[in-house]
């Protein structure tokens, strides 16, 4: 379709991240907390858009968000086309590795589609996000599989709800053997983070290229040993990857 209209939305655990894409290229606009996402938020972040053609949906967080969207996005533009991702068994050069493959996460489903457009050879995708996703994909596209951990935020929360003693202060930047309970939280959680990434790496019998997303992603490729690609929009891509297949 030419000229082709679409707004692309990752509706996450913690936030929503959308774009606005015209002709295979995408503009990001400002990214909301989910804890603020609701109708009156949306409207005002869209109303002044031009109509899209179609409205293109990943969505890991809860339904009711996903509704609001959809309720929005009608309400702004009547005849818009909603259309939200699930995964397949293969779409777009990427073969899931997921027996039942709706059941990989469609997040990480994009992420893997997006990889695969837009880096050359084997790739370990990981989502440093609410959760730290790893996904490997061999040169040929095939889905290895993944693995799932909490993210940074998660296990200095965990931390705090299940012990009476400590707590956490969000500002402590600190790395390296600590002297006070707040730095050792800090630099314990980034460290199993990075050991994580590190250890999945170094136990392939091939090389793969790291790709890092996700909210955390800069903070945690400052400190691995082993270099990396940052692209924060690697599910936007996806979605777009997506739009581009529409005929």
């Amino acid at each position: 379709m030419a000229n082709k209209l679409s707004l692309l939305v990752d509706l996450g655990n913690s936030r929503l991240k959308w774009a606005w894409a015209e002709n295979w290229q995408i503009v990001t606009g400002p990214p909301l907390d989910n804890e603020h996402l609701n109708p009156a938020t949306l409207r005002n972040l869209w109303q002044a858009l031009p109509k899209p053609d179609f409205l293109i949906v990943s969505c890991v967080s809860a339904w009711h968000f996903e509704e609001s969207l959809h309720q929005v996005a009608k309400a702004l533009w009547p005849t818009i086309n909603i259309i939200s991702v699930t995964p397949q068994a293969h779409a777009f050069g990427v073969t899931n590795a997921y027996p039942q493959p709706e059941k990989l996460g469609v997040d990480r489903w994009l992420s893997l589609i997006a990889a695969r457009k837009l880096y050359d050879g084997a790739v370990c995708v990981v989502d440093c996000g609410t959760a730290i996703t790893i996904d490997l994909l061999d040169a040929e596209g095939c889905h290895q599989g993944g693995f799932i951990a909490p993210g940074l935020t998660l296990m200095k929360k965990s931390l705090v709800q299940g012990t009476h003693a400590l707590q956490f202060n969000e500002h402590t930047q600190v790395v390296g053997p600590a002297n006070n309970t707040d730095a050792a939280i800090y630099s314990g959680t980034l460290a199993a983070c990075c050991g994580l990434i590190e250890h999945v790496l170094s136990a392939q019998s091939q090389h793969y290229s790291l790709i890092l997303t996700g909210g955390d992603a800069a903070l945690i490729a400052d400190h691995l040993a082993v270099p990396s690609i940052l692209d924060h929009d690697l599910v936007l891509r996806g979605l777009l990857t997506v739009s581009e297949g529409i005929g």
